[in-house]
């Protein structure tokens, strides 16, 4: 399958490494050149613009960490929706807004193409080892199209139904309930360190009697050791996404406490300089405000 493949970000680049092993015929492009090195080794050409990496792709997927660049991306002067085939498919697999999911529908549509939203559940360790799901909103034949591909950079994906836009509703609302459970073990974490507890036996009960999930398993390991340098999802990302949440609660108008809280300790780790870290940083600035840090 012909494919454009334009962000290579950590998730970016782990999912492009899978389909470009896979035998796909893949024409690859982001904004920062060496990003690129490791997918043309592995085969892949070098594009020059967006547009580019999208002419003459049966599918072209993005992975961008905003609106912004998503937008700029497909609707620019160098935009995909223009230069994609009639009957292509562009598949968004970042976190991105239920607005910017709809224009990007509406876009694609008139230019005779089709949009699927498709964000990514997982960390680029994930994506590497094709571990991610994938939550799939989109008209059901352009999904169908993409299940081979998802299949293998993925372990599971869900279909959310024909309307991009539902897809784009999950995500949100899954990194809403993430990042709050994140915020919840940093304060745990600064509550038994202030006692005296030594954070390795804290996480060790955490997981073992309380909470086994992966997210809790790797963020709980990551807030007791401290390791804000392993990152999968940087502050500054994290803080774009309690804005999505927010802006979708706000959109129907329902309260949404818990994101505020969130947002703030963002906000806090971006403000002392910890805005490239992993998101999980929000527990430092717990053991800040608590007076550990």
């Amino acid at each position: 399958m012909r494919i454009g493949f334009i962000g290579l970000g950590l998730m970016g680049s782990a999912m492009a490494g899978r389909l470009c092993a896979a035998g796909h015929e893949m024409v690859c492009y982001n904004r920062t050149r060496e990003k690129t090195t490791a997918l043309a080794a592995a085969g892949a050409r070098v594009a020059e613009t967006p547009a580019e990496a999208a002419a003459g792709a049966e599918i072209a997927i993005t992975m961008l960490g905003t609106d912004e660049a998503l937008r700029a991306v497909a609707l620019g002067g160098d935009g995909i929706a223009a230069a994609m085939p009639p009957g292509a498919v562009h598949a968004a697999m970042g976190t991105h807004g239920i607005e910017a999911c709809r224009a990007l529908a509406a876009a694609h549509d008139a230019a005779g193409g089709a949009f699927v939203a498709a964000p990514v559940l997982g960390r680029p360790d994930a994506a590497a080892a094709g571990e991610i799901a994938i939550l799939v909103g989109g008209p059901e034949d352009a999904a169908a199209r993409l299940r081979p591909l998802f299949d293998i950079m993925g372990r599971v994906s869900f279909s959310a139904g024909p309307a991009p836009e539902t897809a784009a509703a999950i995500k949100i609302a899954f990194n809403f309930v993430l990042g709050c459970a994140i915020e919840a073990m940093g304060e745990g974490f600064a509550l038994i360190r202030r006692h005296g507890v030594d954070p390795a036996m804290f996480y060790e009960v955490l997981t073992d009697r309380l909470f086994d999930a992966p997210a809790h398993r790797i963020y709980g390991d990551i807030i007791s050791r401290e390791d804000y340098d392993r990152v999968g999802l940087t502050a500054r990302l994290g803080l774009k996404d309690a804005n999505l949440a927010l802006a979708a609660a706000e959109a129907v108008n329902m309260p949404l406490p818990s994101g505020n809280a969130w947002r703030d300790r963002l906000l806090g780790a971006i403000a002392h300089g910890h805005g490239a870290r992993d998101w999980s940083v929000v527990a430092l600035e717990q053991a800040r405000a608590s007076g550990i840090e």
